[in-house]
């Protein structure tokens, strides 16, 4: 969940870094640090907060390169400057960056200290830059195989990337488990933990797999194995743009990423509407139709909003596919023991493609002979690299760590997925360019929605001195009302609870009263009436409610009504998570919270 960022060639390694960095704070934010190779030796700076922290405590001649780069998101220790990135051995001579966990820390920090070294950190990192200087005590010839000796004796995940003072042309980094690429560019290489590190600089990537090390010089790249057997790796192209990854005139990174659902849902649908047939062109599932016609059902895997876009996919899988399907968080089903069905596909979904838990998810059924999918935000990513097919989202960088336009593509790539196993099946003609339809008038309906934030914000006010807030919702509402309630605790901190409006009866009314708004999902669907007896349940208990609907509702009802456009009933949900994510970041906004990196949280989840 950290971020790392390396550049090696003939500029001043800092402010790359420092820009990187920046671009890398949604993966950890408690810490940062750098480390940079120059004429007289490795200089460190280290802080305690956020990246312009770091910047700002820079000596006016720290200057050099190579250099490494860390944003921290704290597992071992404190976030304190003592266990910031990076750490050093005792000499000072290296210094390495690390994300990921190494689970025999405790057991390699006794047997160094034995030997009589001093720590000076309570991290699980500083253990490798002291074995890598015990590896050069013992006669490693360089710092390729000093690495490589090191890392023989560490269990657990890593992606590192090391510096050190007397091989000052070269930066090595290894991969177990914890996402590290390389930046291709003319006579210069950079090292990242993810791409948007590399915007502006390069679009030429190298992606490591597990059990890979590279060295980086700005004259090109080696890639090897803790063995030191060669590999092959070929450059890959992304097409994600500086516009992207930079906030622009926006206040947050989170409003910025709300507005563009117009563009990003036009992107995801963009080439896949296939109106000669009615169905979704979908190339990329490698899927041949008698493959796609002997699914028996459909199984979804997510972490998160993931998980909840993953219970609206089910439910559009069964609608118009007729396929029995279920999600479930990825982070629970990798625990348990799984019958993997051979006739089941399994669908993983991961904005980053790097979500721990997924990709876990992801090699044990592969393991077991299970057909995995993909939906996947981040081009050539490690799942997505994983999976025998998938979708892309080509929603572009989602910096904010609360997902938002990477949720709503997700929601309309599993309708193209329905849709294309639908029409396979026994989905009619007419149904599929009432499908079509429905996905081609999203991105006005959503600029529509776009223009009541003002009065959205108004709600917000309301809600923001509540110490709770309920969501509720039916069917397909029920995952909209959980997404709904993630985004208001993750940002704004104000605690929230979902349930499915039916159980509201069976506990949850106990907690009605007119301290406790209710936020309802009530589309104009067939199940208006039971949505509408729920309303009059919480009104009769004098709980204020805020509907989403279709149509004004009245006051017996509801207390404020934000009014909907309707969409088909399948693809409502989409437009219906709009105006709850504006709820969220107006309701953080008044609070005055840290809207685009919410404590505790990161984006990219890559340790357990």
């Amino acid at each position: 969940m950290c971020g790392i960022v390396g550049y090696v060639g003939p500029q001043d390694a800092v402010p790359i870094l420092l820009a990187g960095l920046g671009r890398l704070e949604y993966r950890g934010y408690d810490s940062a640090g750098l480390a940079v190779c120059t004429r007289s030796g490795l200089k460190v700076q280290r802080a305690s907060g956020r990246v312009a922290d770091l910047a700002s405590g820079l000596p006016a001649r720290f200057k050099g390169s190579p250099g490494i780069g860390h944003t921290r998101w704290a597992t071992h220790g404190e976030p304190t400057v003592e266990n910031a990135h990076p750490q050093t051995d005792t000499a000072g001579r290296i210094a390495v960056v690390h994300n990921g966990i190494i689970e025999n820390a405790d057991e390699l920090r006794a047997k160094l200290a034995a030997d009589g070294v001093e720590f000076t950190s309570q991290t699980d990192t500083e253990t490798v830059a002291h074995l890598i200087a015990a590896a050069f005590a013992g006669g490693a010839s360089d710092l390729e195989q000093a690495v490589r000796l090191a890392l023989r004796q560490v269990v657990g995940a890593y992606g590192l990337a090391i510096v050190d003072a007397e091989h000052p042309d070269r930066i090595v980094v290894a991969r177990n488990g914890s996402p590290v690429l390389l930046g291709v560019g003319e006579k210069e290489m950079f090292v990242a933990s993810d791409v948007a590190a590399l915007i502006g600089y390069t679009r030429q990537v190298v992606y490591l797999d597990d059990g890979e090390l590279a060295t980086i010089t700005a004259t090109g790249y080696r890639t090897f194995t803790l063995d030191d057997r060669a590999t092959a790796k070929s450059p890959s192209t992304i097409d994600w743009d500086v516009a992207g990854a930079e906030i622009g005139d926006n206040a947050h990174f989170l409003i910025k990423e709300i507005n563009e659902q117009p563009r990003t849902i036009k992107r995801t649908l963009s080439g896949r509407l296939d109106e000669r047939f009615d169905t979704a062109h979908l190339g990329g599932l490698n899927l041949t139709v008698r493959e796609a016609r002997e699914i028996k059902r459909v199984k979804i895997l997510g972490c998160g909003s993931a998980c909840y876009a993953g219970d609206l996919g089910a439910q559009l899988i069964e609608d118009l596919a007729r396929v029995p399907a279920t999600a479930e968080a990825a982070s629970e089903f990798r625990y348990r023991n799984p019958v993997v069905e051979p006739d089941t596909l399994y669908v993983a979904v991961s904005q980053s493609g790097e979500t721990i838990d997924t990709l876990a998810a992801v090699q044990e059924l592969q393991r077991k002979g299970g057909r995995v999918i993909g939906i996947i935000n981040v081009v050539g990513s490690t799942i997505a690299r994983q999976v025998d097919g998938g979708i892309y989202l080509h929603a572009g960088p989602e910096m904010s760590v609360a997902a938002t336009k990477s949720f709503t593509s997700t929601v309309t790539a599993f309708a193209l997925l329905a849709l294309h196993l639908g029409r396979m099946r026994d989905l009619a003609p007419s149904e599929g360019r009432r499908i079509i339809a429905g996905l081609k008038a999203l991105p006005e309906q959503i600029e529509e929605i776009l223009l009541q934030s003002d009065a959205i914000a108004g709600v917000a006010k309301e809600i923001a001195p509540s110490p709770s807030v309920l969501f509720v919702g039916r069917r397909r509402g029920w995952p909209v009302a959980r997404e709904g309630a993630q985004k208001l605790k993750e940002i704004s901190y104000v605690h929230a609870e979902a349930y499915p409006s039916a159980e509201l009866k069976h506990g949850p009314l106990a907690l009605v009263s007119p301290e406790l708004p209710t936020v309802a999902i009530v589309p104009d669907d067939d199940l208006l009436d039971k949505n509408t007896s729920t309303l009059s349940e919480i009104k009769a208990r004098k709980g204020p409610v805020i509907a989403l609907a279709h149509r004004q509702l009245p006051p017996e009802l509801a207390d404020r009504t934000l009014v909907i456009p309707a969409n088909e009933p399948e693809l409502d949900p989409i437009l219906l998570s709009i105006p709850l994510q504006l709820l969220a970041y107006h309701t953080a906004v008044a609070l005055g919270r840290d809207v685009d990196k919410p404590r505790n949280l990161a984006k990219s989840v890559t340790v357990e």
